[in-house]
């Protein structure tokens, strides 16, 4: 059994892989300040009585506190479990075609591993998660670089942080786009205007590339609440950095 980890600002994300075949996942909140026992109780937690045959774990870590700490827990709780986290030096088969390539983070690498090897390129990636990070892949693999925007609930919480008459809402679509209420223009806003936000970029993006994405994938936790609004969004694959990680790991055992 292989044990993927994808720590996210917001969010970490679990999944059990026996080969290619996903047979567990859990999300869990990232706890920036977490200990390497503390990751291990609640690692052994989830994994009880699934992963007793563990043998390795794959790691990618936007929470470079976190990063050391999981590899201590590895090391501790799982001895006998071969770990590869997504850092320099490990063979992920992405080049990384950008000006400085420390700057990539390892989602964005196995987002366009998985991307790539999924539906071919060139490509391009949509991960609605703390940002909505816009990825582009090349027709060989290569990572491109890509656009940053604010995440939905970023989004949110600034508004209810900088305006006063306005409070946090609940992240559901509105009956309709023209909101009859406080809420419902909140809720329009950030569903539809993000839709709209990713639709565009995706479309400047796609004129800049020579030939014509063979796919616009989206994954990360928020993306089921915007996809349908999304006019250029083609595929939704919700575990795409994980296998992103799977593929990884096979490269370097």
């Amino acid at each position: 059994m292989l044990l993927c980890v994808d720590v996210g600002n917001t969010n970490t994300v679990l999944a059990l892989f026996e080969g290619d075949d996903l047979k567990q996942s859990w999300r869990t909140r990232t706890d920036p300040n977490a200990t390497a026992d503390e990751l291990g109780l609640t690692f052994r937690a989830l994994l009880d009585g699934h992963g007793l045959d563990l043998t390795g774990i794959a790691l990618s870590s936007t929470v470079p506190q976190q990063t050391a700490e999981v590899e201590r827990m590895a090391q501790r709780y799982y001895p006998h479990a071969h770990f590869v986290a997504i850092a320099p030096g490990v063979k992920t088969g992405v080049r990384l075609s950008i000006d400085n390539p420390k700057e990539a983070g390892p989602d964005r690498i196995a987002n366009t591993h998985a991307a790539y090897h999924l539906y071919g390129g060139p490509c391009i990636t949509v991960d609605f998660g703390t940002s909505t990070n816009i990825d582009v892949i090349s027709e060989h693999g290569d990572f491109l670089g890509g656009a940053f925007a604010p995440g939905v609930e970023i989004s949110i919480d600034a508004l209810a942080a900088r305006a006063a008459n306005l409070l946090k809402i609940p992240l559901l679509k509105p009956r309709s786009v023209i909101g009859k209420n406080t809420v419902e223009c909140l809720q329009s806003g950030m569903v539809y205007g993000t839709a709209g936000q990713v639709d565009g970029l995706v479309r400047r993006i796609t004129e800049e590339l020579v030939t014509e994405p063979t796919a616009v994938v989206a994954t990360g936790g928020l993306a089921p609440m915007v996809i349908e609004q999304c006019d250029t969004v083609t595929h939704y694959e919700p575990n795409l950095t994980l296998h992103g990680l799977r593929m990884i790991f096979a490269r370097n055992i």
